[in-house]
């Protein structure tokens, strides 16, 4: 005889078997089926695992393991069901399930068939993160256009640690060991625990008065999701956003991302990040510095070359060369037009020597004067001087000049 298998809750539902007379896969599977459906819903707990969202499908696939056995139960759940969890639902979260065992006889496969998931501890830790992260986003908080750069080398560094931790001696050493000159304003306060936050705010503030601190770190090392708490307290958040001095953010490891790290004006991964983010490397600066000059010292000889060349060629040039060639050979041109000048004067002195010689000799040939040399004679009289032309125009006594050409004669009408 068989071994019989339980129906209901206790109940034993006997399968008649025997080697000469097996029962088929389909029996037996359809056995197991009806006796799993007939149990209820239950509460599970367990640890996420195996999450498969497939797009397009309304089914979410995952596995529930059991944190202290080596255990683990297929789970299916409706997409809705799990994002009302919303982020906290990731894999190593710890939830609590509600839902009906079910046997698929086709696959031969045990899964449970949940309608409900409640975060449990971390889970939902993550979640009220999330929702509170959501809405300083919303607000603005994290937007790049409201952080500010730390100077390049500032005057004092504000450092906000715990006490003898190892996330200051990182900070500390790293900065002097980068800067030795560097100023620490350390303020030493809790870093976890229900006085962390007051603590942490209180410094942030006496240090933010400070005109001397012109950046701030505020570092810690790394720790689990409830000991990082205190930095995703939304007092502290916002204390970081009204601050006037830059804020640097050093908590935890790599993978920590405390909600202080996204409202601060520059994230550091670790401590040692900080301190390389707030100070310059002296032997950095001391090798750029030098390259600067270098590279100065090169553009300022090419500059000198290049002048140099220029000012070469300009002396070749025919003009510097020989500067009074263009004199010379103007003084040759203003000869020249002197000499053609003088030419010219004398040729018109010239033909108006000529023309003047004839028109004398013309007024010569014209003149009364001519006439006179010839033994003619000019008779005036006397009293109004005028050209006696006839007898007829002078009477006995009339006084006449007579102009010969020796000169002027007197003389008196005797018989006119």
């Amino acid at each position: 005889m068989g071994r019989g298998c339980g129906r209901g809750y206790g109940a034993r539902v006997a399968l008649t078997s025997s080697p000469e007379q097996p029962l088929p896969v389909r029996s037996v599977s359809r056995a197991l089926g009806d006796w799993i459906n007939r149990l209820g819903r239950v509460w599970v707990e367990g640890q996420v695992t195996g999450i498969v969202r497939r797009p397009g499908m309304g089914t979410v696939f995952l596995t529930l393991r059991d944190p202290v056995a080596d255990v683990s139960l297929r789970v299916t759940c409706p997409r809705a069901v799990c994002d009302a969890v919303g982020p906290a639902l990731v894999d190593g979260a710890r939830v609590v399930v509600w839902g009906k065992p079910s046997f698929h006889p086709g696959r031969g496969t045990l899964a449970l068939a949940v309608v409900e998931i409640r975060p449990l501890g971390a889970g939902a830790l993550l979640a009220r993160l999330e929702q509170l992260k959501a809405t300083l986003a919303a607000e603005g908080l994290f937007a790049a256009s409201r952080k500010r750069r730390p100077p390049f080398l500032p005057a004092a560094v504000g450092l906000i640690t715990g006490r003898a931790s190892a996330a200051e001696r990182d900070v500390v050493e790293n900065a002097r060991r980068r800067w030795p000159a560097v100023r620490i304003v350390l303020r030493e306060v809790a870093v976890q625990g229900p006085l962390a936050v007051a603590q942490v705010i209180d410094a942030l503030r006496e240090l933010d008065a400070r005109a001397e601190v012109e950046v701030i770190v505020i570092a810690r090392g790394g720790g689990s999701l409830e000991d990082l708490l205190p930095f995703s307290d939304e007092a502290l958040l916002r204390a970081v956003v009204a601050a006037c001095t830059p804020v640097v953010s050093a908590i935890g490891h790599e993978q920590d991302t405390p909600l202080l790290d996204f409202v601060a004006d520059v994230r550091a991964s670790t401590p040692t990040d900080a301190a390389k983010r707030v100070v310059p490397d002296v032997g950095e600066q001391a090798i750029a510095v030098a390259q600067l000059r270098a590279r100065a010292r090169r553009v300022v000889e090419h500059r000198l070359d290049r002048e140099e060349r220029w000012l070469a060629d300009t002396r070749g040039r025919p003009v510097l060369a020989t500067p009074t060639r263009d004199v010379d050979r103007r003084a040759d041109d203003v000869s020249a037009l002197l000499a053609r000048s003088r030419r010219c004067v004398r040729h018109v002195i010239d033909v108006t020597g000529n023309d003047l010689a004839a028109t004398r000799a013309r007024m010569r040939a014209l003149s009364p004067a001519a006439t006179l040399d010839r033994g003619y004679a000019v008779v005036q009289r006397t009293v109004d001087g005028a050209v006696v032309r006839g007898p007829a125009e002078v009477a006995a006594g009339d006084g006449l000049a007579i102009r010969v050409a020796g000169g002027t004669l007197r003389a008196t009408v005797v018989d006119g």
